[in-house]
């Protein structure tokens, strides 16, 4: 057995689904991945930017409301950006905007069917930015009682939309953790145990990353479910390597022109070390900025698979390592597992 079959099932290994959990869904829980119109099987994800954002709000948790943008101007802006990028080449896209941050898993549902582009939308709550977007009730409750708030959503649906998440979406700061990143990341892992969502986190460096992972290992819950998100931030290339050997996700991203060369050498380092099995490649593009007029400017989704990947061909990464990067480690990454 090779590294890459070794590493795909041991990602394949992590999470727990509930009976009635099993009970709600139309395909196979081993088989699934959870999008804004409902689950399907993992082989149609096709080629996923794992990190994008469509809107947000940074007005801050007690000042947030729907009542503060007009969803039909934000679904005329995002459309043609993400009709765009479906063109491309681009199958599926995640959207990591978190509640109290501008999650709106209605709005996503109807660019969804628009752009005929599979989206998944998030569970979870942003603790990064020194608590700005937390809401006073995650300050209050335990990590038993965030955790159940988010797998009603997943069981339920987010209301009122009643979509349902496809991951668990953090945040945190630098490390040492605080006391609410460290609650989080708890709530996160129970999540994850009832629920099968990978966890998705905003990590400020590579000691967070580390401390977080090690919450989850005393939870019993394998790195394999956890995605470093940012990781190109961590200067020290040597934490990235223990985050993948430990068998964790190590997401790049923030991919545009000004950084593309940084990381084409984060990839090809990866690659060194054998891997890129646990690569994810994204840009953290869109960003319809609620309050701005318009919007503001919206950064378009389509500079990876017209520029960024042709370059890492050129670079020396295989059109095989590409699809491994860009389809087959997206679908490990989302597939809900027992």
């Amino acid at each position: 057995m090779n590294r890459r079959n070794f590493l795909e099932l041991a990602a394949a290994g992590a999470g727990v689904l509930s009976i009635s959990d099993l009970a709600r869904t139309s395909v196979r829980d081993d088989t699934q991945v959870m999008t804004v119109l409902g689950p399907i099987a993992p082989e149609r994800l096709g080629r996923t930017l794992i990190h994008e954002h469509i809107m947000v709000d940074f007005i801050g948790a007690e000042a947030i409301g729907p009542g503060r943008y007009d969803s039909g101007e934000v679904f005329l802006k995002a459309l043609p950006y993400l009709q765009q990028v479906k063109s491309a080449g681009c199958n599926t896209l995640v959207d990591c905007t978190p509640a109290y941050i501008g999650r709106d898993a209605e709005l996503l549902r109807r660019l969804s069917q628009a752009s005929t582009l599979q989206i998944v939308t998030n569970t979870g709550l942003y603790g990064a930015a020194h608590g700005k977007y937390v809401p006073k009730f995650a300050h209050a409750e335990t990590a038993q009682q965030l955790a159940a708030r988010w797998v009603k959503e997943f069981k339920d649906g987010i209301p009122p939309s009643r979509v349902r998440p496809g991951i668990i979406k953090i945040g945190v700061n630098s490390g040492p953790l605080s006391e609410i990143d460290a609650k989080l990341v708890e709530a996160a892992a129970m999540t994850h145990r009832q629920t099968g969502l990978t966890i998705a986190s905003h990590t400020g460096d590579g000691i967070a990353a580390k401390a977080q992972i090690s919450i989850l290992k005393s939870h019993g819950i394998a790195p394999a479910s956890f995605i470093w998100v940012h990781a190109q931030n961590e200067a020290d290339n040597r934490l990235h390597l223990d985050a993948a050997e430990a068998d964790a996700w190590v997401e790049f991203d923030g991919i545009s022109s000004a950084t593309a060369q940084k990381h084409i050498d984060l990839v090809l380092a990866m690659k060194k070390a054998g891997y890129l099995g646990r690569v994810l490649l994204s840009q953290d593009s869109g960003w319809y900025h609620v309050g701005e007029p318009g919007g503001g400017d919206f950064h378009p989704y389509d500079f990876l698979f017209a520029e960024f990947l042709p370059l890492l061909g050129r670079s020396g990464v295989s059109e095989k390592e590409i699809e491994t990067l860009m389809v087959h480690n997206p679908r490990a990454a989302l597939t809900l597992r027992r």
